[in-house]
Order: C-alpha cells, then structure tokens, then sequence
C-alpha cells in the first residue's frame, strides 16, 4: 500500500498486535505505529528524534492510564513494567533534543523497576542501524553519522564506555583495533547498548569529560586551575557550547555529549 506523507493507515482493533514488520516504520505521529529506538538518540534525524520523544509520551500514556489501544503493540509490550527505563529514555531524548536547540517541558514520572531495561528488542541494535540506513538516503542525518564499522562505532562510543568502566574501556579498545573493517559491528554494538545503559561512578565520568575538555581547552573560556574547581555539571555545558561552537568533529559525534548529561554529574 503507498501512503502519501501525513496519511494513516487504518488502526487495527484494539487488543491486536500490530505486526511486527509494521513496527519497523515508526518515526510516524502517533495515531499510526510506534518505535522507542534503542541506538543512541545523536543518531536520530530530527524527524526521528521529535518523533520518538511523541511515540514514548503516547506509550507512557497507555501504560499510565491501562488504555486498550495499541496495548498489545511490541514497543508497548517490552516496556511495560520498566517505567524507570522509559523514564531514562525520554531523558537521554531530552537531553540529546537540548543540544539541538530544542526545550523540553514534559517529564516522564514512571519508575517501576530501577534501574531494570527491557532484556528484548523488537529489532537488534545493528539491524535498527540498517532500518536507518534506509530511512535516512538522500535525507536529513542525525549528529552522529550511522557508523560504517566497528572502529568509527568504537570511536563514537568511547567516552561513554571510559565513563562507565575503565577495564572495559580499554579490553574493547584492543579488541576492535585487532578487527578488520568489515568484521565486529554486529558483536560490539549490543555489547556498547547494554553498557550505556549503566550509570557512570562519578570518578569515571570526570575522568571521561576531562579528557573531553581536551579538545577544546585551547579555547580558554576557563582558566587551567578554575576548570578543576568548575562543577562537574557547569563544565560539561560549557564543554557542548564550545564542541558546537567550533565545529569539533570528534566530539560532535560522540555519544557522550548528550547522554552523559542525563546522569547525575
């Protein structure tokens, strides 16, 4: 069936499953079918990402309030009983749609289960990379570009990991740069999803923004000493106004730049 941009397609009876093949288009308004992705939302365009951040409002709605409609859909099933992941997520879309200019002012205040993520996906965290993939030719990208192998995913995410668990951080680094170019993607990224998912100690996550705040120290808004004196929170915004500022690629495509904000730093 062709659907013209805005149309709908008819809503199934309530109670049924939308198929899953059908859950695999939803960067639509709601109304039609929904996604809550599980890639981090830097590589969301701003359709996906204004899109996402309805759908999981439409979702907590369901949950909150025991409507029928779309309550056997896959999305609305893993999520059911993880109000506090669904929480973290719409925060982790908050913070990402924050560093594109955008405010948001409707907080999620489920939180059953914490700290708890769904254990399922509707697609593998590779595959939901190809749907993008897909979604995205000869469109809008988001900020960070869809990686094309496990290094440029590595780099991507490597602050993130530091931030999270040393060890880690250097047994994946080794790891990914014995691989070849074409091989390890779909090894690494669930492993790098479920790390993500981990809340960083607060000694790893100052370590990871300090060496963040090398690539842009040159640029001197802070003094040397009173960087060390600057909460830990005063100086990760100041770090994404200058990353943005100055057109700084390799934080610019970092995970890190949105989603470390979410937690308590």
């Amino acid at each position: 069936m062709n659907i013209r941009r805005g149309s709908r397609r008819p809503r199934p009876p309530p109670g049924q499953a939308v198929p899953t093949k059908l859950a695999e288009e939803c960067d639509l308004v709601w109304g039609v079918y929904v996604r809550i992705w599980d890639v981090n939302p830097g590589y969301l365009n701003r359709q996906s990402l204004l899109g996402e951040h309805r759908e999981l409002h439409a979702i907590v709605s369901i949950i909150r309030h025991s409507k029928k409609g779309y309550s056997r859909h896959p999305e609305t099933l893993r999520w059911q009983g993880f109000g506090w992941a669904l929480n973290q997520r719409h925060r982790l879309l908050a913070a990402e749609m924050n560093l594109r200019g955008y405010v948001d002012r409707t907080p999620v205040l489920l939180k059953s289960q914490r700290p708890k993520w769904p254990e399922v996906f509707v697609d593998s965290p590779v595959t939901q990379f190809s749907i993008l993939a897909e979604k995205y030719k000869d469109k809008e990208q988001g900020r960070i570009p869809l990686p094309k192998n496990a290094q440029q995913l590595w780099a991507q995410h490597k602050y993130s990991v530091m931030a999270r668990d040393n060890v880690e951080y250097k047994r994946i680094g080794r790891w990914v740069a014995l691989k070849k170019t074409d091989q390890g993607m779909a090894d690494l990224y669930p492993e790098l999803v479920l790390l993500l998912r981990l809340p960083p100690p607060a000694g790893n996550l100052q370590n990871a923004v300090q060496h963040m705040w090398g690539y842009v120290s040159e640029y001197k808004s802070i003094p040397g000493k009173a960087v060390e004196r600057l909460p830990m929170q005063k100086l990760f915004s100041e770090l994404q106004r200058l990353a943005l500022l100055h057109h700084i690629v390799y934080l610019i495509e970092s995970t890190a730049l949105s989603e470390l904000l979410v937690w308590k730093i």
